[in-house]
């Protein structure tokens, strides 16, 4: 099945990806404020970067929630005491059933993608499944 706009093969690697995610948390910043950026934003978690936008690591909605869960006050905490500090980072060429593939065996719902080593964008599984689709092509994301 072909359909308007999706190149002949269809859509192979991340970097093809209109992502919708741009949210970016940095080291020091407000727990209290990541979680209100996350309900706000309606978007399920983003990457942690220092100040050369170098990836640290990844808070989604679940690490807020252990916070929460363990009664610690999110205004007191930074995103570096929330943050999963795994590795969890493609690149423009990491192929979608391998990212698709990386966020199922890691219980996770997005993941940076990295350029030149820096953070550049986020993809979410929605993001991914656009993509199956054909849906979004010619945003603007340069593979």
């Amino acid at each position: 099945m072909t359909m308007p706009g999706v190149p002949a093969g269809g859509l192979n690697t991340v970097g093809q990806i209109d992502a919708t995610n741009p949210l970016v948390f940095y080291a020091g910043q407000n727990g209290l404020e990541i979680a209100v950026a996350l309900c706000s934003t309606h978007t399920a978690g983003a990457p942690v970067v220092d100040a050369n936008v170098t990836y640290l690591g990844f808070i989604n909605e679940f690490d807020v929630m252990k916070m929460l869960d363990e009664e610690r006050d999110l205004s007191k905490l930074v995103a570096e005491q929330i943050m999963r500090k795994d590795r969890l980072v493609i690149t423009p060429s990491t192929k979608i059933p391998d990212a698709a593939k990386m966020m199922e065996q890691h219980g996770v719902v997005g993941l940076p993608v990295e350029r030149e080593g820096v953070v550049a964008y986020s993809v979410t599984r929605h993001d991914l499944l656009r993509a199956r689709l054909g849906l979004g092509v010619g945003w603007g994301i340069d593979p």
